[in-house]
């Protein structure tokens, strides 16, 4: 068989099927059902204990006001931690290697952040526009230098992200193949 180094990077399909979307299905059957009452057993206790150390070790450094967003930190880092470990299984690959999957993530993250930073502290989030002590004439152009800089953040962080996952598999298939 004739493969490059970037063929462990495409998605393995058997009969057109991508295999990713039962890899994905598959821990959803783990999930414990509810049915008339809930007995405790070692998985849901495990899951519950996860979740909840989870939800402290996030919501600790952070005031009351913050903790509403603890259910959606909590299962965005549970989500991206099974995505993760997917690739730990052998003829699946990580969806997070794939430079669409990263910006469909960074978009929307880095915007919520940016409109709540400006809805709730406006002076603090466009202070970090203008650094302190800079001098009058270099004012205009200093804001548009930053302003462009926080609009291709995510940009620039996703496609980091990419290529160093990329260079870290990568580097592992070389090696293994010497």
């Amino acid at each position: 068989m004739n493969l490059s180094f970037f063929d462990q990077f495409s998605s393995p399909c058997l009969l057109g099927i991508p295999l990713i979307l039962p890899s994905l299905l598959l821990p959803a059957l783990l999930l414990p059902s509810p049915g008339n009452r809930w007995i405790n057993n070692r998985l849901s206790t495990i899951q519950l204990w996860f979740t909840h150390l989870i939800t402290k070790q996030l919501m600790t450094p952070l005031n009351k006001a913050g903790h509403k967003w603890a259910l959606l930190l909590t299962s965005l880092i549970l989500m991206l931690l099974s995505i993760n470990l997917l690739g730990l299984l052998p003829y699946t690959f990580t969806p997070t290697t794939q430079l669409s999957m990263n910006m469909a993530l960074a978009l929307p993250l880095w915007l919520a952040t940016l409109l709540t930073g400006l809805r709730n502290q406006p002076s603090a989030s466009l202070g970090h526009l203008l650094p302190e002590g800079t001098p009058t004439p270099l004012i205009p152009a200093l804001i548009m230098i930053e302003t462009t800089s926080l609009l291709i953040r995510p940009l620039a962080l996703g496609v980091r992200l990419t290529a160093n996952l990329t260079a870290g598999h990568l580097l592992i298939q070389l090696i293994s193949t010497a």
